[in-house]
């Protein structure tokens, strides 16, 4: 169920065509395992929520963009770039402002029709910049305070799915969602 929001970030979640996030700490509860390959390295596991996971799909399904600006750069993330269907998926920097800046080139949209889902300090400049800026629950404080929406769901446990039903709501597309699996 959406969450209930203000006028104002109603109006900005309504002009949404990307949504962006963060990864470690957004689509993950922020830690990693590395654990043994077969060539003697190292592989780093993530644990992603599939609650997530079908929020993607319905962005894509709808025509909404997503991408990824991490500052790791992991198998398992362009992985989960990859299986979502992602526009853009760009890791190991923590400098993500200039990425943004190559985004909004790229895709040909204005701030304020981009959100952006963050959990650090790494994350602050770009949420400054976009149309809505979502902190999910167990960000820090500083996040949380250039934040339009803070999700009640930590990160890596459904955050990113509140923001979607939060977008497609606002968009009038969530009725639809419904629809499909006749749960109206």
């Amino acid at each position: 169920m959406p969450p209930a929001v203000s006028a104002d970030v109603r109006e900005r979640a309504s002009k949404i065509k990307l949504v962006l996030m963060d990864v470690d700490g957004v689509l993950t509860d922020g830690k990693y395992f590395h654990v043994p390959n077969p060539n003697g390295g190292l592989f780093e596991v993530k644990l992603f929520d599939s609650q997530d996971g079908i929020a993607l799909q319905w962005l894509f399904r709808c025509g909404i963009k997503t991408g990824l600006i991490s500052g790791r750069d992991a198998e398992a993330t362009k992985e989960r770039a990859r299986t979502s269907k992602m526009a853009y998926c760009y890791m190991g920097n923590t400098e993500k402002l200039p990425i943004f800046q190559e985004i909004l080139a790229d895709s040909k949209l204005a701030p304020e029709e981009i959100a952006f889902v963050g959990d650090d300090l790494t994350d602050a400049i770009l949420m400054k910049r976009v149309g809505l800026a979502v902190a999910v629950a167990n960000a820090t404080p500083e996040v949380k305070n250039c934040a339009h929406y803070v999700t009640k769901a930590q990160g890596g446990s459904g955050a990113l799915r509140e923001a979607t039903e939060l977008i497609l709501e606002a968009q009038g597309l969530w009725q639809g969602i419904l629809r499909h699996y006749e749960v109206e």
